[in-house]
């Protein structure tokens, strides 16, 4: 892939609409997160996790999902969507620190609150990028995603004696390894996605 092919990537990223739906317990704060994003896409909203599961189909591009809801856990929600087979982007917006757990939940992103308006909106732009990739190379994003994530919430000691963290990195590399790309086309895309807030790309 040329610069010039990855800057228009990018750009499409930037400007395309997305239906987006936003799911979280407090009233208030999905409202709020659903006027910031309809400044730029359609956008449906979730004060629970039956309402999400109901509003979920084949035409929401981006989930934003917050993890702590009382009648159903976002986790529960994630699981379920991921069964339908639907395949939105899932980003993970909550105020849970992230754990191991994370290694094996079916999500593209994780974002801890509190978030801005910038934050979501880059994200779907972000999350849009991603879908121009193949499979393996959208997967390669998602475990790097995990993997700085747990970086920046873990100290070394507790990285090294976690075997979840040995998995995603043993992963990360084998991805990096075997994507349907060449590497000149991944190092181009890393230079486009750099661009963007949280985008689990360390390799350290």
């Amino acid at each position: 892939m040329s610069r010039q092919e990855g800057q228009q990537v990018q750009k499409r990223g930037e400007t395309e609409e997305a239906t987006v739906l936003v799911v979280d317990d407090e009233q208030d704060i999905a409202d709020l997160y659903s006027t910031w994003l309809l400044t730029a896409h359609d956008v449906r909203t979730a004060h629970s996790g039956t309402e999400a599961l109901q509003l979920a189909d084949a035409s929401v591009d981006v989930v934003f999902l917050d993890r702590q809801m009382p009648d159903m856990s976002g986790d529960k929600v994630l699981d379920t969507i991921a069964a339908r087979g639907i395949d939105p982007a899932v980003v993970m917006v909550t105020a849970v620190d992230p754990d191991f757990d994370i290694v094996e939940m079916p999500f593209d992103e994780y974002l801890t609150k509190p978030v801005s308006r910038e934050d979501l909106l880059d994200t779907v732009s972000e999350m849009l990028i991603r879908t121009t990739y193949d499979d393996r190379v959208q997967e390669y994003f998602a475990v790097a995603s995990k993997k700085a994530t747990l970086e920046t919430q873990k100290n070394t000691p507790q990285l090294e004696a976690s075997d979840e963290y040995q998995t995603v990195n043993e992963r990360f590399e084998e991805l990096r390894q075997r994507a349907d790309a060449t590497a000149a086309e991944i190092d181009d895309f890393e230079s486009v996605f750099q661009q963007f807030p949280g985008n689990g790309l360390s390799s350290g």
